[in-house]
């Protein structure tokens, strides 16, 4: 495979850990299942065209936001993988950490309005979470225009695999149960820890790099 291939693969299966759609599933189910299927094809494709929306804020305007607040790509590549590693160590122990799930508070509020759902809790912190947004602008902040736009298509592609799996919930469920649920976690917890890892070192190698004078020592 070629380069480009390579890192929209790369992208892809990060992201596709860190949305974890088939985990999702049951949690889409349990919000939306007194709803009409129109109402629920509604709030599916609202939660995943927002947080579209607010990755792509993020991932473009990467390196103004930078700029504005003083923040080096190497510090943030170190807190950026501290958290995603996190996310990923919590999903190994079989539990939903606290930054990328729900709050008892989050799913009140959702039943107000039904197309509420889509934006809280789903669009986020579900979707578009802390995680998520610091694995996109990880990828997109220090890329060429080519390697930004595989960033978002590969987020793209992702959101429309997450809209097949909510339309899906009820199958999935059955098909897999409890048990192959828990695994498909544990595994993406493997796979989002080894990304975490990753950026941790390449921020600590960008920050040794800016630390050293440029004629060396």
């Amino acid at each position: 495979m070629g380069e480009p291939t390579v890192h929209f693969a790369t992208v892809f299966m990060a992201f596709f850990a860190i949305m974890n759609p088939v985990a999702n599933a049951p949690l889409f189910l349990s919000l939306t299942g007194d709803l009409d299927e129109p109402v629920r094809r509604a709030v599916a494709l609202r939660a995943v065209l927002l947080s579209f929306v607010i990755v792509a804020v993020f991932a473009i305007g990467g390196r103004t936001i930078f700029s504005v607040f003083g923040i080096t790509l190497p510090a943030f590549r170190i807190a950026g993988g501290m958290l995603v590693g996190m996310v990923g160590f919590h999903m190994l122990q079989g539990e939903h950490s606290s930054v990328h799930s729900t709050s008892d508070q989050d799913n009140e509020n959702s039943r107000d309005a039904a197309l509420g759902i889509a934006v809280t809790p789903l669009a986020m912190p579900v979707l578009a979470g802390p995680g998520t947004i610091a694995t996109a602008m990880n990828f997109a902040a220090d890329s060429t225009l080519p390697e930004v736009v595989r960033v978002m298509a590969a987020f793209g592609l992702m959101c429309g695999v997450t809209f097949v799996a909510f339309l899906g919930a009820r199958w999935l469920s059955a098909v897999l149960g409890r048990n192959g649920l828990n695994v498909v976690t544990r595994l993406m917890g493997l796979i989002l820890a080894v990304v975490g890892v990753q950026m941790l070192i390449e921020g600590v190698r960008g920050a040794v790099a800016m630390s050293v004078p440029a004629g060396g020592p």
